[in-house]
């Protein structure tokens, strides 16, 4: 008789524990499979601080940073004694350089349409169409750059180019 009470005991807290299972499985995956933001992978960089008056705070920027958001070439510039603002300010030559001929405004969606025109001219034949071929880089061929070949263009004129693989090593 106790061995069929405890037969029985252990077959209860047996039901108990697999009715326990129960629920939404996705709770013991540890790995995000969403596609929204993992909250996990937010860490805090800085403190977030409130001025004592609100109104000395600066214009919002739209798509810009804020006051918490990591800077570490401007943080290592600090560490290091100096001040990044001061690299910032000698950008605005080469931008104005840059912009000398006017700047367009619509300049992503100009060359969006001038890119599907271009497609569009330079299609593909038909069994490439038919069996849905990308043509993208037979069709911009002629206006790919060789980097190795540019490479070996900048060495021949004097320029160093320590960030390049060195002289020899065979192509891909």
């Amino acid at each position: 008789m106790p061995r069929l009470f405890s037969s029985l005991t252990l077959g209860a807290a047996l039901i108990a524990l697999v009715a326990c299972g129960g629920g939404d499985p996705r709770l013991m995956n540890i790995r995000n499979t969403e596609s929204g933001p993992d909250e996990f992978s937010i860490l805090p960089t800085r403190p977030i601080e409130v001025p004592q008056d609100l109104s000395l705070l600066p214009e919002p920027t739209p798509g810009g940073v804020n006051r918490t958001d990591p800077d570490p070439q401007g943080d290592a510039v600090r560490a290091l004694g100096g001040n990044p603002d001061r690299g910032n300010q000698q950008a605005g030559g080469i931008t104005a350089y840059a912009a000398r001929f006017g700047v367009s405004p619509d300049i992503r969606d100009v060359l969006a349409r001038e890119d599907l025109d271009f497609r569009r001219e330079n299609r593909g034949r038909l069994l490439e169409r038919l069996f849905n071929t990308n043509v993208y880089f037979s069709a911009y061929r002629d206006m790919s750059l060789d980097t190795y070949a540019e490479l070996a263009r900048l060495r021949r004129a004097g320029v160093r180019t320590p960030a390049a693989p060195p002289e020899g090593l065979d192509r891909d």
